[in-house]
């Protein structure tokens, strides 16, 4: 049953929220993760943690239209790319939503922490591994295909760090420029979310009440991430982005969901 009951009544809890999805959109599009500072915002301010994820998510739809439109250089000339992986990516970002509604939360918390560590990982090999890609498959489309789909199933479900994982993924399959990659994570990540947005807002226990001020400030913080991204040297961004990844797993072993 959607969850009807508003819990921000406070001028402070709408400021609070507006600041932090303004600072989670900057960061999120810059190639860090908008849940890491959203997420605990919306628990801070009475919500518990099935309508604190579904609420978080429905808000980060606009993160998507902001991202593209500040990412138009990145993004010139991969429209027909983008059409063809966007409808994976929202194929599993439905199945992942069905699975959230349909199963008990947090059956997939303990596995978590870990795939945060592993896309970490390969963020800060990235390099390494792309002088020997010739000897390896990563370069596969159904590899790149098999784990498109999987993340975004799990960005469905919870989503927290999905575009450290989303951005290794492309970076060691589709392209090895940094800001490029992390336009291209933007617009996939985006196609998921919205299919699930839409579909937590039918289905889910969403907070609308909190829903508008934390969109507000996703919408103008995306729309400042991409220049952040496109003027940070890309192996700095790397390792921010590496680092932001391996603190939210620390968090979320410590204290899962």
């Amino acid at each position: 049953m959607p969850y009807l009951r508003g819990i921000v009544t406070s001028a402070a809890d709408v400021l609070l929220l507006l600041g932090a999805g303004a600072l989670g959109g900057v960061v999120g599009t810059a190639g860090g993760i908008t849940s890491l500072i959203s997420y605990p915002a919306l628990l801070s301010v009475g919500l518990p943690p099935l309508p604190a994820n579904v609420t978080n998510l429905v808000s980060s739809v606009t993160l998507w239209p902001g991202s593209a439109l500040a990412s138009r250089p990145e993004l010139a000339g991969k429209g027909s790319w983008l059409r063809r992986w966007s409808l994976l990516s929202a194929a599993g970002g439905l199945v992942g939503a069905g699975l959230l509604l349909s199963t008990p939360s947090g059956v997939f918390s303990h596995l978590v922490p870990f795939l945060l560590v592993f896309a970490s990982i390969v963020l800060l090999l990235q390099p390494r591994i792309s002088a020997r890609q010739s000897h390896l498959s990563y370069a596969n489309p159904y590899f790149f295909s098999c784990g498109l789909f999987l993340v975004s199933v799990y960005n469905g479900y919870f989503g927290a760090g999905v575009g450290v994982m989303v951005l290794a993924l492309l970076l060691l399959t589709i392209d090895q420029n940094m800001a490029r990659a992390n336009a291209l994570k933007n617009m996939l990540v985006g196609a998921a979310t919205v299919v699930c947005g839409v579909t937590f807002a039918l289905f889910g226990p969403v907070d609308w009440t909190a829903v508008a001020p934390l969109t507000l400030g996703m919408f103008v913080g995306s729309m400042v991430g991409p220049s952040v991204a496109r003027r940070i040297p890309g192996h700095i961004l790397r390792w921010i982005v590496a680092l932001t990844g391996l603190g939210l797993a620390v968090r979320l072993w410590v204290a899962p969901g």
